[in-house]
């Protein structure tokens, strides 16, 4: 995993995002072990309590479960790996659009300007 950390809140805050978003991407399937707290810890670059610390909070979100000596995993509950994806895509849009409405667009010109991109994005159907 590719570990987008910058100076925008706690790291673990970060890490607990990343990592929400490689679930939601399939980069972490669903009943997939996670890599160790001090593996993760050294992936990130960052020390192995900032690390215990995301996990913990993936944790108390049901995003990851632990089990007795083998680690933690990623939830096999699709319904909340879906909900997940619908609150972080629901996050997106809204940033989108207020930052689209900060440049002064119209909801009609954001409308036509996403219409205009669509041609321009592979969705993966074809």
């Amino acid at each position: 995993m590719e570990w987008k950390l910058d100076g925008e809140g706690p790291i673990w805050a970060q890490m607990v995002e990343n990592v929400k978003r490689g679930i939601v991407a399939g980069e972490f399937g669903p009943g997939e072990r996670l890599p160790a707290v001090r593996e993760m810890a050294l992936e990130a670059g960052v020390n192995p309590n900032t690390a215990q610390r995301a996990l913990t909070e993936l944790e108390r979100q049901g995003l990851v479960y632990a089990q007795r000596t083998a680690g933690r995993f990623v939830t096999e509950d699709a319904g909340t790996i879906e909900r997940l994806r619908r609150e972080l895509a629901d996050g997106t849009v809204r940033a989108f659009l207020e930052d689209m409405r900060a440049l002064g667009f119209t909801r009609e010109e954001i409308e036509q300007l996403i219409s205009d991109q669509e041609g321009g994005i592979d969705n993966g159907d074809t």
